[in-house]
């Protein structure tokens, strides 16, 4: 029996519409947050000459490891450690956990990974941009610094508006989650920048005659492109701002721009990936980032793009 496994959290909608393309083609799934365990996901493997063999044993039914082809990695929690232990003891349980579990998964053989944890560990934000203007594509001037002196500075280097935006969580919990947009930095920003010393920030040169952000979906080798067109003032800075009076449209993307980003896939090693791209007024395509677990249904569904089918079809197959 071949089984895609899903890890994710319980509550997670684009894991689910993949999932019910899976079950229309009678593919045997098995969906398991990693916050199940250890209370309520067991493991129990064995390594032989062959390597590991054994079960997850989870709160409705159990999975046979050897029956895995594919994974679908989305956005699983973290390990439950029960409560009761020191502090210490706590930390040495959760990295117990992740070696032990962690490393069984990653050991099956032939396995599929969508994307593989490791893989997508590795791309931080800084590497990303780097990585992207040596496949040859566009990137906007960029600083990382924790010196407001540094931040004065590239402000009068660039030809135009400075942004920041997180290098990391793009959301934070004070009382409620709250999320980080692209802030466009003004004279009074600028004026006083206290703050800036206590951890690295991302500055970068802000696209104002942007036409359009292109979310640029990627599943194995094909390539899905839409169009985001504000509708607000709050949406041009960041489409995320006013989701409501965003529009969306199928567009084509210049071979260029598909090469450079088929060649960052490669050199990452991730099998999906969702780019955020700005193209400006003269058409140039700005490489902003690119998520490995990305959200793709606010594509889907106006345009019709059928991602959540090609992805199906990966994990189905459990080959590229």
């Amino acid at each position: 029996m071949s089984v895609v496994l899903v890890l994710t959290e319980e509550c997670d909608p684009t894991a689910d519409a993949i999932i019910d393309e899976l079950q229309q083609r009678g593919v045997e799934i098995y969906r398991a947050d990693l916050g199940w365990f250890p209370r309520d996901l067991e493991l129990d493997a064995v390594l032989d000459t062959e390597g590991w063999s054994g079960r997850l044993h989870g709160p409705h039914r159990n999975l046979c490891l050897n029956d895995v082809q594919s994974v679908l990695y989305r956005r699983p929690t973290g390990f439950t450690i029960p409560p009761g232990m020191s502090r210490a003891e706590m930390r040495h349980a959760q990295m117990e956990a992740k070696i032990g579990l962690g490393g069984i998964l990653w050991s099956l053989p032939g396995v599929l990974w969508v994307n593989h944890p490791a893989r997508a560990a590795d791309m931080y934000k800084p590497l990303q941009l780097a990585t992207a203007a040596r496949m040859g594509l566009l990137t906007p001037r960029t600083l990382v610094t924790n010196q407001a002196k540094a931040v004065r500075r590239f402000a009068e280097e660039v030809d135009g508006p400075i942004g920041v935006k997180p290098l990391g969580y793009a959301s934070i919990v004070e009382g409620r989650r709250r999320a980080l947009y692209t802030h466009p930095l003004t004279d009074d920003d600028l004026a006083d920048l206290r703050g800036v010393e206590h951890t690295a920030h991302l500055f970068q040169q802000y696209i104002a005659d942007k036409r359009y952000e292109l979310r640029l979906t990627v599943v194995g080798e094909q390539m899905f492109a839409a169009g985001v067109y504000a509708g607000s003032p709050a949406a041009r800075v960041d489409f995320r701002a006013d989701a409501k009076t965003l529009s969306y449209r199928t567009v084509e993307v210049p071979g260029h721009v598909a090469a450079g980003v088929r060649a960052f896939m490669r050199h990452f090693h991730i099998i999906y990936g969702a780019f955020d791209f700005c193209v400006d007024s003269e058409g140039r395509h700005w490489f902003l980032e690119c998520n490995p677990a990305g959200e793709y249904l606010f594509i889907e569904h106006p345009t019709g793009l059928r991602i959540s089918a090609a992805l199906a079809d990966l994990l189905q197959k459990g080959t590229q």
